[in-house]
């Protein structure tokens, strides 16, 4: 919900809406017409990752596997500014902070953002980049030697935008990271202790679910 209406989430949490609910169920159906199974699933605590996970699992005929959350890939804290508009935020508060130094928000590193979240936060809240960056590593960390031990397998995890976006830049600063829409899909391999980048914000699973509800909605 507050995605449409132009809020910053953050720890915040509405419900999806009724489009994102589609958004989701197309993901899961593509998933399923692409035959992809999951030996294990994760989400971070947040209500609207607990419901993402449910239907993507149910659409994508992955209900039963084995299932965690884990609240270190929450979504980034917008501190006192968490619920506020997006607009007031990042193109208000922020770009006058010292860590955005005149740039562009687009021209910010992940780090100088944090730092500009933290200058404006007057609540406490907010994260510290290295505490920021620590959780986020530990979390898709632990997810990933949780199957290792288990002998490896897919994992299918539902996180947030600019977790994931954060968590892709850590693993490779060189690749562009464009927004990630809702129902993308990262892809991450995990071995010998290293993350590799595969695919990032991939939206043809979600494109081929929404081909399969325009078919059927066309036979009725």
């Amino acid at each position: 919900m507050f995605n449409t209406i132009g809020r910053a989430q953050g720890w915040s949490d509405t419900p999806l809406t009724r489009d994102g609910e589609i958004g989701i169920t197309e993901l899961g159906l593509g998933f399923a017409a692409k035959n992809i199974k999951f030996d294990y699933a994760f989400s971070s605590d947040s209500g609207r990752t607990i419901q993402t996970i449910n239907f993507i699992l149910k659409y994508s005929e992955n209900e039963g596997i084995p299932y965690e959350m884990d609240k270190r890939i929450r979504e980034w804290c917008f501190g006192s500014l968490d619920g506020g508009y997006d607009g007031e935020l990042f193109y208000g508060v922020l770009p006058r902070t010292d860590a955005f130094q005149g740039k562009d928000l687009h021209e910010v590193t992940y780090p100088e953002l944090a730092q500009g979240i933290l200058d404006v936060d007057t609540a406490g809240w907010a994260e510290p980049w290295e505490v920021l960056r620590k959780r986020i590593l530990e979390g898709f960390t632990a997810i990933a030697e949780d199957l290792e031990r288990s002998g490896g397998g897919d994992a299918i995890v539902v996180s947030h935008g600019m977790t994931i976006a954060t968590f892709a830049w850590l693993i490779d600063p060189s690749v562009e990271h464009p927004p990630l829409d809702n129902g993308s899909v990262t892809v991450v391999a995990y071995e010998n202790g290293r993350f590799t980048l595969e695919t990032l914000g991939d939206m043809t699973y979600r494109q081929v679910g929404r081909e399969i509800i325009e078919k059927d909605n066309g036979k009725k």
